[in-house]
C-alpha cells in the first residue's frame, strides 16, 4: 500500500479577456453591444477583463487588425480586405458574437468559458498516481 498523498487544489483561472470591436459613439449598434457587455460585467468582476477595441484609436486599430488576422489570416486581411465584423465580441481572442447578444445568451457563454477554464486548470492539477 502506498503512502502517496494527492491534494486537489481549486485554483483561480486567469481572467478571461472579452473585447468588443467598437467604432465610435455615433455607431448605435456598437454602443448596444458595449452596453450588453457592461450590463453583465458586474456579475463577473473576478473573472473578466473587459476591453473595448476602439478602431479609431491607434492601439485599437492595431488590435482590430490582429483580431481580423486571427479570423482570415494575414493574406485575407492585406490582400482581400477581410476584416472582423463591427461590432463584434471576442472572448480570449476567439470570435463569439457578430451581432448584439441577448443578455441570457451572453451570460451562458461567459459561464461556459469560465467553467472550461476551471476544468482545464483542475484537470492539470489532478494526481495520476492515486492508489
Amino acid at each position: 500500500m502506498s503512502n502517496k498523498v494527492c491534494t486537489y487544489h481549486m485554483e483561480q483561472p486567469k481572467k478571461i479577456v472579452i473585447e468588443v470591436v467598437f467604432k465610435a459613439k455615433y455607431c448605435l449598434i456598437c454602443n448596444y453591444m458595449d452596453e450588453a457587455m457592461r450590463e453583465v460585467l458586474p456579475y463577473y468582476t473576478n473573472y473578466i477583463e473587459y476591453q473595448r477595441v476602439n478602431i479609431l484609436q491607434s492601439s485599437g486599430k492595431q488590435r482590430f487588425l490582429e483580431l481580423s488576422e486571427s479570423l482570415f489570416g494575414k493574406e485575407g486581411v492585406l490582400k482581400k480586405m477581410q476584416l472582423a465584423p463591427i461590432p463584434s465580441m471576442f472572448i480570449n481572442g476567439e470570435l463569439f458574437f457578430d451581432t448584439i447578444p441577448p443578455r441570457h445568451l451572453l451570460k451562458k457563454v461567459i459561464n461556459h468559458v469560465i467553467a472550461k477554464q476551471f476544468s482545464e486548470i483542475n484537470d492539470a492539477k489532478r494526481c495520476d498516481n492515486v492508489f
